[in-house]
């Protein structure tokens, strides 16, 4: 009994340090859009999160286009009313390394109002949806693996004129943090967007959940290619297992390396063509596994690997750099390609044919710095006080991506600190109705400001005075009242165009009014806050000095009724014996006790 419990307790405690070594789970966020309540889905009971509070825009019932698509009812989509950008802002993401996936849908019974957009993740675009693509499994959706550093992430969708942009399904899912390595190139301030990802020898499209795969791994989607062309190849299975897959960085899923082709005696050369965007750089990952039964052993197969013609792997002998059969083998390269098409090629060298298990092929973008935190803060709530129309958008960054910038706001680059600052600002005759607040002095590097012919009321802060670049204001045409700050008006001999017209309650530099007594508006408050309660107590004194003045008035008539009466008299007689007898010392005539008796 007691080696048994000590053989209990040893297990315990390996199972316990084995658990708290163990990796934890990554972070995973799955937004079902348009939804209000959070759901699982079949067949693996997948959470998804309501989209409440995420982003504005409208929720509707979905249309998947494919059957690839997750089996959600909603979508979200965003008219152009709304303004041209719209986001999805995201906090309390832990800081790491993640993959996002974006799923498109179809407003319901409109399946054939298609939109084209363009979708940005912290201010770079990773993808423009092109024409078709609903009926194309690998276009229904994008992906990007991205650093997450500020621990939070937004993802935009850009109008361009062709419908309203319309999402299913938001991922962002956590991946090791050195995932999809490709060299010196790679890092922070790079991100791969997913081109293709294919496996081969198979008709089944699956996700790594459907692979059983590492959650680290990501959940990547595989589209199936059976073949690469009429008598061009044929499939290859196995349900042996394949050693050293689901390895750190990438994870992949064992099952991935079970399918493979294999080229032919008619046509040896084995060869796939996809379409490419021109003049950019693409990292190509290809996988192998050894798992044709008539290969036995290092050198019965050995070929080259061709892109686009050129030669970038010699003499690739499967089992002889995996170390066996049935075992996974990676290989990577990164190309530049300067026109819309790449072709990989594998020619055997020994053995007359070659194998292929899957294809990852990603587009290399280097991702835009962003606008100062600070100067972003400061638009956001000069939107609010401005009262901002919603078809300016304003959201997500003001200055990236460059190619859809916030209306109004103008952008410079600091080479130095790698940010971008607004330098900027024409909001000119918007019919806006708000009013300035000091957050606006929060944008330093600010050199012109056209806020004129709009309804803008209230001051001019003090705090405009301390953006010393400004060159050029422009607040003409308003309502504003108030002393202009003096430092605004200094500021005019020095060569600065400012407009103040048409301000009929503006004063204190030249060409304007001379002011009165300057109050601030906090004065002001106080002031007007004394005089009501001022007002609030004289009326209750006059009040209390009515109803004592009526209440002497009604004693003295009493008094006097009671005088003219003989009963009456001795009563008051009385009265005034007991008054006197209980207050000896007082002496007051009756008449003088009288109203305090009777009141």
């Amino acid at each position: 009994m007691l080696r048994f419990t000590l053989l209990w307790l040893l297990v315990f405690l390996f199972a316990s340090i084995s658990s708290s070594s163990a990796r934890p789970a990554p972070y995973a966020m799955r937004i079902s859009c348009g939804a209000r309540q959070n759901i699982r889905t079949p067949p693996t009971y997948t959470r998804w999160y309501k989209d409440f509070a995420y982003t504005g825009g409208i929720p509707a019932n979905a249309t998947a286009p494919s059957h690839i698509t997750p089996p959600l009812k909603t979508l979200r989509y965003f008219p152009l009313s709304e303004g041209p950008e719209n986001c999805y802002i995201i906090n309390r993401v832990p800081k790491g390394h993640y993959s996002v996936r974006i799923f498109f849908g179809l407003v319901e019974h409109e399946i054939d109002n298609e939109p084209l957009f363009e979708v940005s993740i912290e201010g770079t675009i990773i993808h423009s949806l092109k024409s078709g693509w609903s009926k194309n499994d690998e276009q229904v959706f994008a992906e990007a693996l991205v650093f997450l550093l500020d621990g939070s992430v937004s993802i935009c969708f850009h109008s361009t004129g062709h419908g309203d942009p319309t999402i299913i399904s938001i991922e962002i899912l956590q991946i090791d943090e050195r995932a999809y390595y490709f060299g010196p190139e790679w890092g922070r301030g790079v991100i791969l967007k997913t081109t293709s990802r294919l496996t081969c020898g198979t008709s089944k499209p699956k996700f790594d959940e459907d692979y059983s795969g590492d959650h680290w791994g990501g959940d990547r989607f595989w589209h199936p290619i059976r073949t690469f062309g009429k008598n061009a190849d044929a499939p290859r299975s196995t349900e042996s297992g394949i050693k050293k897959a689901s390895t750190v960085p990438n994870f992949y899923p064992e099952a991935l390396y079970q399918s493979a082709v294999v080229s032919t005696d008619s046509k040896p050369d084995l060869a796939y063509t996809m379409d490419v965007d021109p003049n950019k750089n693409y990292s190509i990952w290809l996988h192998f596994a050894e798992i044709d039964a008539t290969i036995t052993s290092a050198g019965k197969r050995v070929f080259d690997v061709l892109i686009n013609g050129d030669t970038f792997f010699e003499n690739v002998d499967v089992v002889g750099m995996s170390g066996d059969r049935y075992t996974a083998l990676v290989l990577n390269t990164t190309v530049a390609l300067s026109g819309r098409t790449l072709t990989i090629t594998l020619h055997p060298k020994k053995g007359n044919h070659a194998i292929l298990t899957a294809i990852e092929v990603f587009q290399v973008i280097v991702a835009e710095s962003k606008t100062s935190s600070e100067e972003v803060r400061a638009l956001q709530s000069l939107k609010k006080s401005l009262g901002l129309p919603n078809r300016f958008g304003w959201n997500g960054d003001p200055c990236v991506p460059k190619e859809h910038p916030w209306s109004g706001a103008d952008c410079h680059f600091d080479k130095s600190g790698r940010k971008w600052f607004i330098d900027g600002l024409g909001l000119d005759n918007q019919g806006l109705r708000g009013s300035l607040t000091n957050e606006i002095s929060k944008l330093h590097h600010l050199q012109s400001i056209d806020l004129s012919y709009n309804f803008l009321n209230g001051s001019i802060p003090e705090s405009l005075g301390k953006l010393t670049a400004l060159r050029r204001l422009n607040l003409n045409g308003n309502s504003l009242s108030g002393r202009v700050p003096s430092a605004l008006g200094g500021r005019l001999l020095n060569g600065a165009s400012f407009n103040f017209t048409d301000n009929h309650g503006l004063c204190g530099i030249p060409g304007l009014p001379k002011c009165g007594p300057h109050l601030s508006a906090g004065a002001k408050v106080g002031i007007a806050f004394a005089v009501f309660l001022s007002l609030v107590l004289l009326v209750i004194c006059s009040i209390c000095w009515w109803k004592r003045r009526r209440n002497i008035l009604r004693a003295q008539q009493i008094a006097a009724a009671s005088r003219s009466a003989p009963y009456a008299k001795s009563r008051t007689q009385s009265s005034h014996d007991i008054q006197m007898s209980r207050n000896p010392s007082r002496g007051r005539t009756a008449s003088e006790n009288g109203p305090s008796l009777l009141s």
